[in-house]
């Protein structure tokens, strides 16, 4: 579909789900009131930027079902988040929502080369999180062979891969890289068939990916969603590896100054907005995603003409101000993933001494040998510290750790462990 085409189609659309909140949900009914905004006078696409934000407290705040815009006997299915941090987000799904979702999710795997062939093993919890179930029913849909063995037990995880010949892993991918070391381990690494990897629920740099793909032999692609705007599906990879084709005809995207609110030029960062342009259960206006990204409108080499987003490269809430600079996961992930010398497993730590705040980077040895060579491990301890600051701008403290030493995630990686407010 070209660009006119689309954008005619996003305008349709966004005319409608804008006067569906308005007559369905209080809470948007209320809040184009108070902006002075009337979904019937949409004339074109930049029309939108009058309406307000919505945020995840927005959904908090009306915890459980608050932002439905239907009644609870047309939900046919319910997901939320972890709710770790507060009252967890609960999102609902009428039966068109289900199909659409699927019919997302099919694309995208498709764009990364997953056909009707393929054994597709599932290592993501099954349960309210909407990863395991949103790959789930778009795989089948294209008549894939679907093991949902969730995720845990990671022994029974390499045999099935093992044993089934599975062709494709769908995971997070610091659980793929834990996978590929309990495959090596096992001795069943060569002999595995997995040729594609469908990744996603946590940030995956190109130089994780990298380490992924040589531990597993395996072609790594990354697909990116969020259970307020339905799960993944939102946008994934093609073969290409160029971009994340955003589902535009679902989602309409934006990019805004985190600070300033203000949409962001062409090519430049901004925090991701996304307005569900057909959901019916829960739709989102203007939802504030806090992933940091680019989008190219040019139409891909692929063929496909979405736009793409840039992998995150980090979240404006997970972001850590060290000394005034502004310090991204993502960032320190990318240097230490290029160290030979060094795993694919580390945790953050941020500490306050005295009036400062410091950081530790703890990291993995590959060869727990070099933990007898002090000559060694002092060299490469300065070197990666070394490394660090030239990206970082700030000195952070290195710590070369045995292997096995940092603890594995069956899903979503906690990196970052903030000891600020501990006395």
């Amino acid at each position: 579909m070209g660009r006119k085409e689309l954008e005619a189609l996003q305008l349709e659309r966004m005319k409608h789900i804008f006067q569906y909140c308005y007559d369905n949900v209080p809470f948007y009914h209320k809040r184009m009131d108070e902006a002075g905004f009337d979904p019937a006078k949409i004339r074109v696409l930049s029309d939108i930027e009058y309406m307000p934000y919505t945020t995840k407290e927005d959904i908090r705040d009306n915890y459980p079902t608050g932002l439905f815009a239907v009644p609870m006997k047309d939900i046919v299915r319910i997901h939320a988040s972890s709710g770790t941090t507060g009252k967890p987000t609960v999102v609902g799904y009428t039966r068109n929502d289900l199909n659409n979702w699927s019919d997302c999710v099919a694309r995208l795997v498709v764009a990364a080369g997953a056909t009707s062939e393929d054994i597709v093993q599932i290592s993501f919890g099954y349960g309210l999180f909407t990863g395991a179930l949103g790959l789930h029913y778009g795989l089948e849909k294209i008549g894939a062979t679907v093991i949902p063995i969730s995720s845990g037990n990671t022994e029974k995880q390499v045999m099935m891969l093992n044993d089934l010949g599975v062709t494709a892993l769908v995971s997070t991918p610091s659980y793929a890289l834990y996978m590929s070391e309990v495959a090596r381990e096992k001795g069943v690494l060569d002999s595995l068939k997995l040729r594609l990897g469908l990744f996603g629920s946590e940030g995956c740099t190109p130089e994780m990916r990298d380490q992924i793909e040589k531990g597993f032999h395996v072609f790594a692609t990354d697909n990116y969603g969020m259970s307020e705007l339905c799960g993944p599906g939102v946008s994934g990879e093609c073969e290409l590896r160029c971009g994340m084709h955003i589902n535009e005809d679902h989602f309409y995207p934006e990019l805004i100054n985190p600070t300033t609110l203000q949409k962001v030029g062409p090519g430049e960062v901004g925090e991701l907005v996304v307005t569900t342009l057909t959901k019916e259960g829960i739709p989102m206006l203007r939802y504030r995603t806090k992933d940091l990204t680019t989008i190219d409108y040019e139409p891909c080499k692929c063929g496909r003409t979405f736009a793409r987003m840039a992998k995150p490269m980090g979240r404006s809430d997970d972001m850590l101000k060290i000394r005034g600079v502004n310090v991204f996961p993502t960032q320190i992930e990318s240097v230490l993933m290029t160290e030979p010398h060094v795993g694919g497993h580390y945790q953050l730590i941020v500490r306050r001494e005295g009036y400062f705040d410091t950081l530790e980077v703890k990291v993995e040895l590959v060869d727990g040998s070099l933990l007898e060579n002090y000559g060694q491990l002092e060299s490469l301890q300065r070197k990666v510290a070394a490394d660090l600051k030239s990206v970082l701008g700030i000195q952070a403290k290195v710590t070369l750790c045995e292997p096995k030493s940092i603890e594995r995630f069956q899903g979503k990686a906690k990196r970052i462990v903030d000891l600020r407010n501990e006395k």
